[in-house]
């Protein structure tokens, strides 16, 4: 780029800069080339043939053994070529590495970078000046105007002119932009070269925030984030109020451990239902499941013989042992609401029924059944050693938060490294094309279901831990809102096909941090409905303005 300032390169300076590396480091190259020509390249290639004969079902099985051996004896060969020749490689891959580090930064991407500082500050000031000449020109044209209709259209005119500006100087910025960054990712091109793809930890790393940097956008970053920023403004002044208010500091040790093992039974039910809303759906029936679950996971492990019955019949299990009292529980818990779930699942995947209303059926059904055989009433507390056998606490250390890291895992496989979780990812985003290219949408639509089944009765049995008992069919009102929006805010999107793991957590937490802060502050509970409902809001007005973008 020609310029009066000597240190803005032109594009044959800056080749100029660049030439002794390539020359120097591409000639090492090809002699790591010639090397591997008959050693590495040809392990690859060989093995690429087995992997190849293995696949191939149109080959006999004697054809098969046959190729394979012969592959086989070549890549005992190649293997030898390659181990003679690994020492000389790795010297000139050394030779070629020290080289770069010792020139490339220095004689070429420093002068290049500096560059690109000058032409964009160039580039800003010619935009003032063009900014300002369109003002000057525009004021005297309007000046010799006196029809309105001319006015207006000078106007237009101006707008269309300053519009055309601003476009010219933000290609230009990018163009710059476009030249550091190549200037930046070369240096990799070649070790990348060198060591075929084989990167360090820390050249890993600083790729990846080069390319953060290179694709970073404003908008954008607030569109994903400025509702985390947002909440997390709100909890800083909570942290700064509460002490002036209530005279105790908010961010303790023991309260950050009451926040994750409050939120340890919720984050199962939102792992639950976002993978319901992956597949654009949700689930209305939640806290029913969470009121039946805890039910019958007290009536169970009662302390003692209930005083409540179920249809008239009063259980008694203390003839049996803790333990198996304590699995039972677990397993009642995940087969009721297994089997409800399972039962939305059927009717949403067989009859393309929404799920919200079938969950909204499965909602009414469960309370309707759990309050009428049980008249409403609780059932009291459980025995007092399980909570500490479940989840004891280890040096004041809650290890139900343990319970939800394994469930987080567990999901996070599922999800990412599974057949069904690319499945889920698919049905969500598009179900006709994943129905076109060989996906059961049925399998996968119940399947969801039955995972969220499972994942409450294990929320519902560790709340009923918890809690200690307690267990009645009005239990866990609402909670469903609260998983959603958690997942909301986490990021799993209700247009499908879109969210993380990660996501789902940080909304969990959040929820929980937010209302825990404001229980200590003292704000009315109804007040915190009005909170969750503006967050709720805001999350899914920011998830629809991504998709409009996207769009």
């Amino acid at each position: 780029m020609a310029n009066g300032n000597s240190k803005i390169l032109t594009a044959e300076q800056e080749r100029k800069l660049r030439e002794p590396v390539e020359e120097y480091v591409g000639r090492l190259q090809e002699e790591i080339d010639n090397l591997r020509a008959d050693g590495t390249d040809k392990v690859l290639s060989l093995q690429n043939q087995i992997d190849a004969a293995k696949r191939d079902r149109a080959l006999t099985k004697a054809e098969r053994e046959a190729r394979i051996a012969k592959a086989n004896t070549e890549l005992e060969k190649a293997k030898a070529v390659e181990a003679k020749n690994k020492g000389e490689v790795e010297k000139l891959i050394a030779d070629a590495e020290g080289y770069i580090k010792a020139h490339y930064d220095q004689e070429y991407y420093q002068p290049v970078k500096e560059s690109c500082d000058l032409e964009r500050a160039a580039a800003k000031e010619n935009y003032k000046k063009k900014i300002a000449e369109l003002a000057k020109e525009h004021q005297g044209t309007i000046s010799k105007l006196s029809d309105h209709q001319e006015i207006k259209e000078e106007k237009y005119v101006y707008k269309n002119r300053q519009f055309e500006a601003k476009m010219e100087f933000e290609k230009e910025l990018q163009q710059i932009k476009d030249r550091r960054h190549a200037a930046y990712t070369y240096k990799y091109h070649l070790i990348d070269l060198l060591r075929m793809s084989k990167f360090s930890f820390m050249e890993a790393r600083a790729q990846k925030w080069e390319n953060y940097k290179y694709t970073f956008n404003r908008r954008s970053f607030l569109l994903q984030n400025g509702l985390y920023i947002a909440i997390i403004l709100i909890f800083i002044a909570l942290c700064i109020i509460t002490p002036i208010v209530k005279n105790a500091p908010l961010l303790t040790y023991n309260n950050v451990l009451n926040i994750l093992q409050q939120a340890s039974p919720r984050m199962f039910l939102a792992l639950g239902v976002a993978g319901l809303i992956l597949l654009t759906g949700t689930d209305l029936s939640i806290g029913r499941m969470i009121g039946m679950g805890m039910t019958a996971a007290t009536i169970i492990m009662h302390q003692g013989i209930n005083t409540g019955g179920v249809f008239g019949h009063i259980f008694d299990f203390t003839g049996m042992s803790i333990g198996v009292r304590i699995i039972l529980a677990l397993v009642v818990c995940v087969i009721l609401c297994t089997f409800f779930t399972t039962i939305a699942g059927f009717f949403t995947a067989k009859f393309k029924m929404h799920p919200f209303i079938s969950t909204m059926a499965n909602m009414l059904v469960i309370f309707g059944l759990v309050t009428y055989a049980t008249k409403g009433v609780s059932f009291g507390a459980i025995e007092p050693t399980i909570p500490n056998i479940i989840i004891p606490k280890i040096n004041g250390f809650p290890t139900i938060i343990l319970w939800a890291a394994a469930a987080i895992a567990i999901v996070w496989f599922i999800w990412n490294k599974t057949t069904f979780g690319k499945n889920l990812y698919a049905v969500g985003g598009n179900p006709e094309a994943a129905s076109v290219s060989g996906i059961s949408v049925f399998a996968v639509t119940v399947g969801a279901f039955v995972l969220a089944g499972i994942l409450y009765g294990f929320g519902a049995w560790l709340e009923c831990a918890r809690m200690v008992g307690s267990g009645s069919a009005a239990y866990g009102q609402g909670w469903e809102m609260d998983a959603i929006a958690a997942c909301v805010v986490g990021g799993v999107s209700f247009t499908g096909g879109i969210g993380k793991i990660s996501g789902v957590v940080v909304g969990v937490c959040i929820f929980t941090a937010l209302t825990y802060s404001l229980t200590i502050l003292g704000i009315d509970t109804n007040l915190q409905f009005v909170f969750s409902g503006i967050i709720i809001l805001v999350a899914v007005t920011l998830d629809c303005l991504k998709y409009v973008q996207k769009k």
